[in-house]
């Protein structure tokens, strides 16, 4: 089975691939025959964690990779005990590529707890094999009480989806492909990856998301997109004083386009919608304001990619070789500068062997030098954010740290953004 090309793109892309998922319960360290055992109940079926990316026999330009099904399952290959926790298990991940010739995919069980007592199961995946709702699709299945995965419903059942029009298409395709540019580095030292978990007060979240005043409130989403901006601006100040000047810094968002007839398709079903950050709105509010404008246009959007998104698949599928100049292109840091995703674990309350979850932890990809990626997830009454940045050492933290000032900034109706991130200067 050869992989489509998004599948392609991600191994071709010259980057380590890997993406996570970690829950984190309270109590003593799980025990690993109990989490192989619900593994092998759980996945153990299902025909998307048993393949193995195969390399072209001939010419890669020609042939492409292949998918080969690694039979039987063994969890034991998969399932192994740590002795680090989430923190290094993150920044070791994010830079190395898991290990060839099997399914690229780990869970790795803590031995150790955090300082707040808990234990961790994380799940290490290609993103060739998996993309983020994936994990989570997969994270849900393993709990306590998870319902089987409900087959994909009949073509006749699906809705039909509205035409769009060419001039549509090509707005999208020119927003594709619009050159931006890349976050600028902290002062000092040579570029490297570097991951930031921040943990962020669930009460300035809740006040956050009541912005703006007299307005619908704000999602996950606007909130991450907006405070990113204004910690942008805080690090670095207005466009005018960045390297190219007001040349715009584009986020990519994740959009999942999974419907419910087939929302646990396990594999690679998002498209990315490309938005320009206000860093230059002076009040935190008018960049939630800019933000919510420019969300509210990802549903029409995403009509177009399921347009676009069959016709370069096909040519890409066609000749092999195109999904690796389309995957090089994409991963330049003017194309896709910060991935920005946030979504709410809606199954609360959740337990694995008996213990409620107590938060759910991202890991986004390691992007090329001058980018940072960004993931948020509201998890019963936990907010975590990781930031993955690849600048300076350390620019994770500052970045994850300048966007909890600017919730805060958001969160008391717009106070200004300078004075909530004194210090916290990058450059």
């Amino acid at each position: 089975m050869r992989l489509t090309a998004i599948e392609e793109g991600h191994l071709r892309n010259g980057m380590p691939g890997t993406i996570g998922i970690a829950a984190v319960f309270p109590g003593e360290p799980f025990d690993p025959a109990r989490v192989r055992t619900r593994v092998q109940e759980r996945w153990g079926a299902l025909e998307r964690m048993s393949l193995v990316p195969v390399p072209p026999a001939g010419p890669s330009a020609v042939y492409g990779h292949r998918w080969s099904s690694a039979r039987p399952f063994d969890p034991a290959d998969h399932v192994a005990v740590t002795d680090q926790d989430v923190d290094s298990l993150f920044a070791d991940g994010v830079a190395r590529t898991l290990p060839a010739g099997r399914p690229p995919w780990r869970l790795l069980v803590t031995r150790h707890p955090t300082a707040a007592g808990e234990q961790a199961v994380v799940l290490l995946a290609h993103h060739a094999l998996l993309d983020g709702r994936s994990l989570e699709t997969l994270f849900r299945l393993l709990m306590d009480d998870a319902a089987p995965p409900r087959p994909p419903a009949p073509v006749e059942g699906t809705r039909q989806r509205p035409s769009v029009g060419l001039a549509t298409v090509g707005r999208e395709l020119r927003r594709i492909g619009v050159p931006g540019q890349p976050v600028p580095p902290s002062s000092g030292g040579g570029p490297g990856p570097s991951v930031a978990v921040v943990r962020i007060d669930p009460q300035v979240m809740r006040a956050a998301r009541r912005q703006p005043a007299g307005g619908r409130g704000a999602t996950l989403n606007e909130l991450l997109l907006s405070t990113y901006a204004g910690a942008l601006r805080a690090c670095h100040g207005p466009l005018r004083s960045w390297p190219k000047g007001p040349t715009p810094l584009y986020a990519t968002v994740p959009v999942d386009l999974r419907t419910r007839y087939d929302a646990q398709r396990l594999g690679n079903g998002v498209t990315a919608l490309r938005i320009a950050l206000p860093v230059d709105l002076d009040s935190p509010v008018a960049r939630l304001r800019a933000c919510q404008d420019q969300v509210a246009e990802f549903e029409h959007r995403c009509e177009a990619h399921r347009a676009i998104l069959p016709a370069l698949q096909g040519a890409a599928r066609t000749v092999p070789w195109l999904a690796g100049v389309m995957a090089r292109r994409l991963a330049r840091p003017e194309l896709t500068t910060s991935l920005c995703t946030a979504f709410k674990w809606r199954d609360n309350p959740s337990h694995l062997d008996g213990r409620p979850l107590a938060r759910v932890v991202p890991l986004p990809q390691l992007s090329p030098p001058g980018t940072a990626n960004l993931c948020l997830v509201h998890t019963a009454d936990a907010y975590t954010l990781t930031v993955v940045s690849h600048l300076r050492t350390g620019d994770a933290e500052l970045i994850g740290a300048a966007v909890v000032r600017e919730l805060e900034a958001v969160a008391e109706g717009g106070a200004p953004a300078a004075r909530a991130v004194e210090g916290l200067r990058m450059s």
